[in-house]
Order: structure tokens, then sequence, then C-alpha cells
């Protein structure tokens, strides 16, 4: 089908309207002129030209150059007006994309909270009282909305990854140099990244490479090597338990329904201690590598210490300023110790294909990085401030949700392990089936194991449709055998598991006669897989619908 662009601006417009969040933009393009843009790329594309991103829209943080828009960083003091795009703008839009505006940010790109902007906190795209994560909260709440299809965010301690697991959308952070940086507003410049914000994988990873190859105005820019090769079964690290405390209710077992999905999909997990790559992260902001950030812009931030307060955020203000404190032998000696551990690093994890973390540790109301702005930006860095200093790729997925919220996990690999990042986040997000069990299946009951090991998760308690009839079967352990008939039936107690679509393959082809796995009818009317026996099993059996299900039926046994 032929994209239509028009169609897909009016709409983004139609959408950034309905949705109402002005805090998500710096400066938006007028309709007419992105209308305009829309109607070249179409006309392109009907003179014959291949143009991968045709009908896509996007938006861009707004520390990266749109030539015709300015760049503030999310500072007014700070604001230019470029000449051409950043490259990695020009890339995308050579490809037929469509920018239709530059998003808020924390300023200098300077935080992982999303509140640190005299344009406004960028609010939660679940839920407005918390936060969209940083820098590059407007991007990735742009795109979590469904305003734009991609959006282009920097990464330098987390700021492309910490966003999209807080709004539930793909974040990418390539290999560092390549995606060229020039056109950006530098952070850390021998540590910044490009990154993208999509909804779909596949299209977050095609932005990436059209983005990517060396640029001559970007030294630190490089030439991808060789695809990273997976061996049939991948092996993937994990941290041990240690590693996972002090995280938000319920994201300790989230994630380690994430892990056991990925097991089912055929994945071999592996603990290990990771307290060295957690060490190497400490040192982005506590020691010398914070003079990156007042080289970049510390003259400006000097020069206008009279805004601090108004155009100028306090809290980035402080550690821009406190870069220039450190000496050139605390940086010789923190270059050292960064590769020590991360030598330990690489040691540990040798013979692993990525490391699998949760992307951040919990999800802060407004109200909280308010009262303690620079210790809750610390706890969110903790598995993403090491990637970059470390040279390490990443790539952000969602992995479900905690208490109606986003959930997010992270792959992490060696330079230039991106392609093979994205294979493996492709097998935790293959399609996933939700089954219905009412007997030794369920939670607590002696075969719910299995559903565990093929990566299932709990969904929610349920009952059928009033048509059901349950018996206890003759079986080793014991199971109820579930048949629907045609009148006299009633409602059974049961519940519902999802499991990936990999991990219901292996638990079905294992199930053993007389269970058969076939559509059954809930009380609201919806249809599942679920657990029924077949109708010679069933002879002689004891009717125990009376019981309501089998935990009933156990229990008045008991």
């Amino acid at each position: 089908m032929t994209p239509d662009p028009v169609a897909a601006v009016e709409a983004a417009y139609d959408r950034i309207d309905a949705v109402d969040r002005p805090e998500i933009w710096v400066t938006r393009r007028h309709r007419e002129d992105a209308v305009s843009d829309a109607k070249e790329i179409a006309a392109r594309l009907a003179a014959g030209e291949d143009l991968p991103l045709a009908g896509k829209v996007i938006a861009v943080k707004d520390n990266i150059d749109v030539a015709g828009l300015p760049t503030t960083a999310a500072a007014h003091s700070y604001l230019y007006r470029p000449d051409a795009d950043a490259t990695a703008v020009a890339r995308l839009r050579a490809a037929g994309a469509v920018v239709i505006g530059k998003t808020n940010l924390d300023q200098f790109a300077t935080g992982l909270v999303g509140t640190r902007s005299p344009y406004g906190a960028v609010r939660n795209a679940w839920d407005p009282a918390r936060i969209s994560g940083g820098s590059s909260a407007g991007s990735a709440v742009a795109v979590a909305l469904g305003i734009v299809d991609a959006a282009l965010g920097t990464d330098t301690a987390g700021s492309g990854r910490v966003p999209a697991a807080l709004n539930g959308v793909i974040g990418v952070k390539p290999t560092k140099g390549l995606v060229p940086v020039t056109g950006v507003v530098p952070a850390c410049y021998s540590l910044d990244c490009v990154t993208v914000f999509a909804r779909d994988l596949a299209l977050a990873r095609l932005t990436a490479e059209l983005m990517s190859g060396p640029d001559t105005a970007d030294p630190l820019s490089r030439e991808a090597r060789a695809d990273v090769v997976l061996p049939p079964r991948p092996r993937v690290a994990v941290p041990t338990s240690e590693h996972l405390a002090d995280m938000a209710p319920g994201w300790r077992e989230a994630f380690a329904a994430a892990v056991a999905s990925l097991a089912a999909g055929g994945v071999e997990i592996v603990e290990v201690d990771v307290a060295p790559l957690l060490e190497a992260a400490k040192l982005l902001y506590g020691g010398a590598f914070v003079a990156e950030r007042y080289a970049a812009v510390g003259a400006h931030v000097e020069s206008h210490r009279d805004l601090i307060g108004t155009d100028l955020d306090p809290t980035v203000a402080a550690i821009i300023v406190a870069g220039a404190a450190p000496s050139a032998a605390q940086w010789a000696e923190d270059t050292a110790t960064l590769a020590r551990l991360g030598a330990a690093g690489r040691t540990l994890l040798a013979g692993c294909d990525a490391l699998l973390t949760p992307t951040t540790v919990c999800h802060p109301t407004l109200d909280e990085v308010a009262a303690d702005p620079i210790g809750v930006n610390s706890r969110l860095g903790r598995f993403t401030n090491f990637a970059n200093l470390l040279d390490l790729a990443s790539l952000a997925v969602p992995a479900g949700f905690v208490d109606g919220l986003p959930f997010g996990v992270m792959f992490t690999g060696p330079a230039f392990s991106d392609r093979a990042l994205a294979t493996l986040a492709e097998r935790l997000l293959a399609p996933s089936l939700d089954l219905f069990v009412v007997g030794a299946h369920l939670s607590g009951q002696p075969l719910n194991n299995q559903l565990v090991q093929a990566g299932g998760s709990l969904v929610s308690p349920a009952r059928t449709a009033e048509t059901y009839r349950l018996r206890a079967l003759a079986t080793t352990p014991p199971k109820p055998g579930l048949v629907r008939v045609p009148e006299g039936g009633s409602g059974v107690e049961g519940e519902v598991w999802r499991l990936p679509a990999a991990g219901f393959g292996t638990f079905v082809a294992a199930v053993p006669p007389p269970m058969v796995i076939g559509t059954v009818e809930l009380s609201d009317g919806s249809h599942v897989s679920g657990f029924l026996a077949e109708p010679w099993a069933l002879e002689g059996t004891e009717d125990i619908t009376a019981f309501g299900g089998w935990r009933g039926y156990l229990a008045a046994r008991a």
C-alpha cells in the first residue's frame, strides 16, 4: 500500500490538538509548512523514488539541529538558528520523513527525569502525575501518545532509554559513533549518542540504520563492523539478586517474568555479578568525566549566572559548573579505573551474547523528583550510566505493566552488537497467547511451574460462561476435566495466563492425554484457549461443578 505523507502529517497535527500536551514541545513547525514537505515527499514517491520513511512523521529533541527551527537545548539564552540539519536529521529527511517539531528536554541533556526545563516538566504519557524520564522527555512522550511515528533523542547516561521504559516504547541507543553527532549540542562529546524512539522495533531499527555511517565533520563517527551472529541458543546474562534490590514494588517480579519469557523462547540465562559495571556507572557523574559537560556549555552557564533559577535550571547549572573542578590528574586516574572496571566486566560477561537488566529501577512522581532532584535522578541511571563509558550498545524494550504503568527491560552488548540485540528483543516481543486453566496448573498447584517455565505470567482470575461442567479425572497428579455441555451448565472458576508464542507452543506440545487445548468461552463473552478433557476420559468420573472450581473441590475434600 502506497503511503500517504500528507494524510500522515495532518493526522499528527490533529493528534497534537487531541492530547493537549504543550510541554512536549519547544518549537513546532507551522502545519502548512509540514504539509508542504509531505506534498514534496508524495511527488518524489510518484516519480519512483525509493523513500523508506515516506509517510512517517518524526520529532527531534531540541539539542539536535533542524534547519529553519531554532535550537535551544531547553535554554532560551542559548538559542541559535542553524543553517543546516544535523547529519542524522538530514539522512532521515532524505529517506522521506517529515519533521514536525523540536521536543522538550532536561536542559543541556543533563538529567534522567524530564523536569529540568524552563519550558515545563514533561508529564508521563500514562500518568500525568509521574515523570516522563529524560533527558529526551518530549521525544519519548510524543511517540508514546501516538503523535509521531518516531522521534530522535540523545543518550549520554540513559536519556534515550529511561524515558522509553517509563513511557512503554522502544529506545535504541546505538554503538557510539555509528550515528554522527554533527549538529548536536554536546553534553559529553566523547560519549554522546543520537537515539531513536518508536512504538515498533522494526521502525526503530530502520531509523537507526538510515542515520548510521561516518561523517567527515564528526571525527568520532565510525563505520559499522560485521554483524554479530547469534548462536542457535543465545546466552544472556542477568544480574544476581543483590543488584535487583531497591526496585519499585512489583518490578522484580516483572523482570523475572521477562527473563522467564526469554528463556521460554530458547535463550540460555546465566546470573552474573555485575558489580564492576555498576561501579563504572558511578564515574559518569561522580568522577572527572563530568568535566566534559563543563567543556560543552560551561562558558554559557558561567556568563549567564544571573539567569539561574529562571532560564537556567539550578540543578543543571550546579552539575555543569561542578565540572570545572576535576583536575587532569583525576581524569587520568578515573580513566585508569574505568579501564580496570571495563576489563572486569568483560571477563564476567565472557561467553554471553548480551546482558539483560531492568532499564531503570522505579517510576517517580513529579513531587518525588522535586523533593530530591539529585537523589532520584541518580537512582534512575543504575543500569544505564555505564554503557557509553564502556562503549556498549543498548536497546530498551517494553516488558509489560506493573500497577497499570509500563515496565521496561534493556539488552546491552558489546560495541557493534546492535543488530544482535534487536534479534534478542524480537524474541521477547514475540506475540503472546492467553490460556485459561482450571486445575493442576492454577497458581500454587503442582503443575503451575510448567506455565512459569514456559514464560507465562498470571493475567487475572476468570470464570467460564454458564455452559460448562467440571469433573474429577483419574490422573496423576489429580486434575479436573472441563467440558462444554448443551444444557445444565454452570460457570467454573479458573485463571487466565499469558505465554509468549514460543513458550505456548512448547507447553501445548507437552500436554498429555486426556487433556486437550481448545477454545473456552469466559463469563465476559470473550474466547481464549483453555484446557478441556477428551470425552472418553469423563466416563464414570465425579461431577464436581457444584464446588465452583478445582480449589473449592480440594478445600471440601480437605
